[in-house]
């Protein structure tokens, strides 16, 4: 993978350190919780500014706490297309390409079909309603299967809506492999979330420590595929990288 598709994500305090020092983007995080949106933005901007220094590569994860946009209560559709909006605005801030977004599905609320469905519409009408150069990424968490998401790309059909591949996601919360996402989702795939874990709970652990076999994946990924390293200690993950051939020299 060349540096420029690899980012870090601001979970790790160290984030903006190193991608200055090894030359990679940043995942911006700190806005996964709407909190720091609405009454912790001025202090969350002023931490960010340190981070990103000199960084221009940059991405921007949304906030996903109870919002489904497949939701039955058109309140609660009302506030996840308000919460993406500001998402939305964050990026453009930030000068990020990317926004990562979670799907909202959740197989003890709502049946696949329901969520197929109600996701097509709301993500066009989003879509239509924001006009602009952006892209949106839709990001597994407890979908069991790929089809879902894949069916709603596809029938959205517009170039600012793919897929992000959370592979611990899918190593904890579904029986089919990462290499069948991967295949499933096809060119839809525009970026994925690594880190490990042994199958029983998303627990972000280090790339070579889990079930997963991360060098075989990220060799399956389409070449244009950006990913973040989405883990709490960085560091020594970037050195695994290199010493597996899997990132390129600086």
């Amino acid at each position: 993978m060349n540096r420029n598709q690899l980012f870090l994500s601001t979970i790790d305090s160290q984030a903006g350190a190193l991608a200055r020092k090894y030359g990679l983007g940043v995942e911006i995080a700190d806005y996964c919780t709407a909190m720091n949106i609405d009454r912790f933005r001025e202090q969350t901007a002023a931490a960010l500014n340190h981070q990103l220094e000199q960084i221009s590569r940059r991405l921007l994860h949304g906030p996903f706490n109870e919002l489904f946009p497949c939701a039955i209560d058109p309140l609660a559709r009302k506030l996840a297309a308000f919460r993406f909006e500001q998402a939305l605005a964050l990026t453009r801030e930030y000068g990020g390409k990317k926004l990562i977004l979670h799907g909202g599905f959740h197989p003890k609320l709502y049946y696949p079909c329901w969520y197929v469905e109600q996701s097509t519409l709301f993500w066009r009408e989003f879509l239509e309603n924001h006009p602009g150069d952006y892209e949106i990424c839709l990001e597994n968490v407890l979908e069991e299967e790929p089809e879902m998401l894949r069916s709603i790309v596809s029938q959205v059909n517009d170039a600012r809506l793919r897929l992000c591949l959370d592979v611990g996601h899918v190593n904890a919360y579904s029986s089919v492999s990462v290499e069948d996402w991967i295949a499933c989702w096809g060119e839809l795939l525009s970026h994925t979330h690594l880190h490990n874990n042994d199958g029983t709970a998303d627990t972000h652990s280090a790339l070579w420590d889990g079930t997963l076999d991360i060098k075989a994946l990220m060799q399956s990924l389409p070449s244009g595929a950006t990913a973040t390293l989405e883990l709490p200690e960085i560091g020594e993950n970037i050195s695994w990288l290199a010493e597996h051939a899997l990132l390129s020299p600086l």
